[in-house]
């Protein structure tokens, strides 16, 4: 099957019964995606499929044939993007085993709502558990992520 990744077209062998995360992570060796529990309940996993957030552990990679799927790995062009910076920044990450599926997950909400309120940030972020931190510096860093995108179309 053919799948476009970080803007790169691929071609993948798979089996009907293959996760797109198995694509991700061990054809195409991009290991930021991380498999905390096969069970879409962490959202470790989460990639962004067609510019929407999907949860790569349970999704057959069938169902991405022909989409273009966006990991951690591609986010970054020249520089960091501006919510990396900002969980980065505002110590939004303790062990960091969430932080993609977190960062991506808010570039998916800060595409839907550029100035998220508290609760579109806790709404956007559900599906995403972090066992080491509090919340309190992750929703201040998809703040800071907000504002620095704002600044930066300015």
């Amino acid at each position: 099957m053919q799948i476009t990744i970080n803007g790169q077209s691929k071609d993948v062998a798979v089996q009907d019964n293959t996760l797109l995360i198995e694509v991700i992570r061990d054809q195409l060796r991009l290991t930021g995606t991380h498999n905390g529990c096969d069970t879409t309940q962490c959202g470790c996993c989460t990639v962004l499929l067609n510019q929407e957030a999907v949860k790569s552990c349970t999704m057959l990679a069938r169902q991405a044939e022909g989409a273009s799927i966006q990991t951690i790995e591609g986010l970054a062009g020249e520089h960091l993007h501006p919510v990396q910076e900002a969980f980065s920044q505002e110590h939004g990450l303790q062990c960091g085993y969430c932080t993609p599926g977190m960062i991506m997950s808010t570039v998916y909400l800060l595409q839907r709502h550029p100035q998220p309120t508290d609760a579109q940030i806790k709404e956007g972020l559900a599906g995403n558990i972090c066992r080491c931190t509090g919340y309190v510096n992750i929703i201040a860093a998809v703040k800071s992520a907000a504002q620095k995108i704002q600044e930066a179309k300015v």
